[in-house]
């Protein structure tokens, strides 16, 4: 059984470590097994900020007491683009294929329409990611173009595509 709820600032230490280990077990997230660059203060700051925001969603999904999933949006904050919000979804890999990324996607887009009510959705990824992109197909994102070299791993140029949804 997997809860998703709303990420707390009490949340910040174990979402780094969350994202240090999702890091290492795949290269298709935009870091690897370094995790973010964030301090669990400012990891705290951020929570607490998004917590409260009518602009930003940081979610988790849990099981038996530990994070398997995250799932962000952020609105932009500029008046010509704050009809806009960007999208993340990151799912430990003994995780894929259970319907995690799915039960974040619809509260994303509930947020989303219901809470930031943004108008387009954006993201960014892999174009060798069919799983995510079959996921973000099965919610109505379509790819408007590719990034050629959008992210350098190893030495090696990596594409990714970019996808919207209009709500």
């Amino acid at each position: 059984m997997v809860e998703i709820r709303i990420a707390t600032p009490e949340d910040a230490a174990a979402i780094l470590a969350f994202c240090k280990l999702a890091g290492a077990e795949t290269d298709n997230l935009s870091f690897g097994a370094e995790g973010v660059s964030f301090t669990v203060e400012q990891e705290q700051e951020f929570l607490e900020y998004a917590q409260n925001s009518r602009e930003r969603l940081f979610l988790l999904a849990i099981c038996s007491g530990k994070i398997v999933g995250t799932g962000t949006f952020s609105a932009f904050q500029l008046p010509r683009l704050a009809h806009r919000g960007e999208i993340s979804i990151t799912v430990r890999q003994e995780f894929w294929g259970q319907h995690i990324g799915s039960q974040l996607m619809e509260e994303i887009l509930r947020f989303a329409r219901d809470v930031a009510q943004a108008r387009i959705l954006s993201l960014e990824v892999r174009t060798d990611n069919s799983r995510a992109i079959a996921l973000y197909r099965k919610f109505g994102f379509e790819t408007v173009g590719t990034f050629p070299g959008y992210m350098n791993i190893n030495g090696e140029n990596i594409s990714c595509d970019i996808m919207w949804l209009a709500l």
